[in-house]
């Protein structure tokens, strides 16, 4: 870089005309500027170059043999030089594109379907789906992950988050529970029962139990369990209530040993998001990926 840090690569147009047309007046109108202002970028290149570069013969303006060694280079240079600053654009048939995916085990309510869409629309590309962790917003900060699935009430500063829709969240219990008869189920009936906490940060389901800590009114917890799909499979013959969002519970919905209800009204929808970057926001294959996600859930809404 100690060369090119000493020129002006506004001069790059017009040294190209120039050696084009070995003409002062030909390049300028070539290059869209005027006479004069060819004339000085001509000089300032002679003295970029020390070099005459053009020189007048009697048949009119010959290149100098500095000139046609430079010629010959920007052959190949300037076309390369046309790609490196033209706007990027992203064909998902033809890209090959490693996409970084993470989240909870919610997702699995609508991610099948992103996967069939990207490998349908651009079978080259992979994806790798991580699981959700405590250190997961570091890795979108490191670039180790582009786009983030979760619920939250707190968008996390400093990152891109978009809310791709809500789910009310409904309880599943045995359908020998005693409360099972009920068509509502009122706040104190909750918090007087026992529960099957689904941990997403820190032994915490963070939509819930954020809430009822704010009320000064904490639930008890029976089980404790990493993930959504457990937590029906735990709830027959026993007196726990799993509060689930409803596209969860609606996967068991036919099983003659639970019953649904939904949940308090005090407890609001989970609202889902995707995360990202804000260095990704310009990124054509990371928009496309985040247009294929919204397709995806308006093409399941609809």
């Amino acid at each position: 870089m100690v060369h090119i840090e000493r020129v002006d690569l506004n001069l790059l147009g017009p040294l190209a005309a120039l050696l084009a047309e070995r003409h002062v007046s030909r390049a300028a109108e070539v290059a869209g500027m005027s006479q004069p202002a060819m004339s000085r970028a001509l000089q300032r290149l002679r003295d970029t170059f020390g070099d005459d570069l053009l020189v007048r013969t009697p048949t009119g303006y010959q290149l100098t043999p500095r000139a046609e060694r430079v010629q010959r280079q920007l052959g190949a240079a300037l076309p390369r030089l046309e790609t490196l600053f033209a706007p990027e654009r992203f064909d998902p048939a033809d890209a090959a594109e490693a996409f970084r995916i993470a989240g909870t085990d919610y997702a699995s309510v609508f991610v099948p379907g992103l996967f069939q869409r990207v490998f349908r629309d651009s079978p080259r590309s992979t994806l790798h789906f991580g699981r959700w962790h405590d250190g997961v917003f570091e890795d979108i900060e490191r670039g180790l992950v582009d786009l983030l699935f979760y619920a939250t009430t707190k968008p996390v500063p400093g990152l891109r988050t978009e809310r791709l829709f809500d789910d009310p969240f409904v309880c599943v219990m045995s359908r020998d529970h005693p409360l099972a008869d009920r068509s509502l189920l009122a706040l104190d009936d909750y918090l007087d029962s026992t529960h099957v906490i689904v941990a997403t940060v820190g032994g915490r389901q963070t939509a819930i139990d954020d809430l009822l800590v704010q009320l000064r009114t904490p639930r008890r917890a029976g089980l404790t369990v990493p993930y959504h799909s457990l937590a029906p499979l735990a709830v027959p013959g026993t007196r726990l209530i799993a509060t689930l969002p409803h596209r969860i519970a609606a996967e068991h919905a036919s099983d003659p040993a639970l019953r649904t209800l939904p949940a308090p009204g005090e407890i609001p929808p989970l609202r889902y998001h995707m995360t990202w970057h804000p260095r990704l926001d310009d990124d054509p294959a990371q928009r496309w990926l985040r247009d294929t996600v919204r397709g995806v859930l308006a093409e399941a809404s609809s």
